[in-house]
């Protein structure tokens, strides 16, 4: 958050960063040996500014950097905070039924299905409609339990800022290499295929064409029901109507079946283990 494009608001700022670090107010104040209460009056921007020395403090114990620079420098004053996280409700609008304001650690989220509320265990079926939901659910919940808070910033993170590659370092020309990265963390997803020719497969002349065989999709726990694999698939997909290739086969089975079927392939007859993807080249 930068000065240059107008005066930063320090509550806001302490309150975004004690989120991302998942503290609470009584937390942050005793890791940082600022009172709550004061911790508590610069995030509600009461009272007078808060000296330098404390909001210095303050970030610091949330993990981010406090940075200055001169004026005439690209940016005059900056928080230097956490990876980008992903955009929530405005948790200041949002209130208990009590009028009070959540802990900005929480993620306060609204619930519009059972699956969106840590307390439906008590259904089997997420899509169960809300008229045949048997007790009261709320409007708003959150999880009280951090693993699970993290585990949901990861993912919610990981939708948002995935990026997809081809890889070529290090690999033969019949390699083909995927990779699912997030910025700053590294692969979380990767594909992987070889090239095989027509031709030496069948002992004809076939114009020298080329099919691929999928050796494998692999997804970072926790990250498998984001459609990484999915996306790795057709991004494989775009890249062999480009090269003039045509066909793709895999071996799978169980629920890996499920989800190759899901993303296009076809069951080969007479082996149910066996399926192909045809891909139409985009070349005339």
């Amino acid at each position: 958050m930068a000065a240059d494009k107008g005066a930063i608001d320090v509550g806001a700022t302490l309150r975004d960063l004690r989120r991302r670090a998942d503290l609470s107010q009584r937390e942050l104040a005793e890791q940082s040996g600022i009172p709550k209460s004061t911790l508590a009056r610069i995030e509600a921007g009461q009272g007078a500014g808060p000296a330098f020395r404390t909001v210095e403090r303050l970030v610091r114990a949330a993990g981010g950097e406090l940075v200055l620079k001169l004026p005439d420098a690209p940016c005059s004053a900056a928080v230097d905070e956490s990876p980008q996280a992903p955009d929530h409700e405005l948790w200041d609008e949002l209130r208990d039924e009590a009028g009070r304001r959540y802990p900005a650690h929480l993620d306060v989220r609204r619930v519009l299905t059972l699956k969106d509320w840590p307390g439906a265990w008590w259904v089997h079926s997420y899509t169960l409609p809300q008229r045949l939901w048997p007790v009261r659910v709320p409007e708003l919940t959150y999880d009280l339990d951090r693993a699970r808070r993290d585990k949901r910033r990861l993912r919610d993170q990981a939708r948002a800022r995935v990026r997809f590659r081809r890889a070529f370092e290090g690999l033969p020309a019949t390699s083909w290499r995927f990779l699912a990265e997030l910025p700053g963390a590294g692969p979380v997803g990767e594909l992987r295929a070889h090239e095989r020719s027509l031709d030496l497969l069948r002992g004809e002349d076939w114009g020298d064409r080329r099919e691929l065989v999928l050796e494998g999709v692999v997804v970072a726990p926790g990250l498998r029901t984001l459609g990484i694999a999915r996306q790795l698939i057709e991004l494989l997909a775009s890249e062999m109507a480009v090269a003039d290739i045509r066909t793709v086969h895999a071996i799978a089975d169980g629920g890996d079946v499920v989800f190759l079927l899901a993303c296009g392939f076809e069951l080969q007859a007479g082996r149910p283990s066996a399926l192909t993807l045809e891909v139409r080249p985009t070349r005339p």
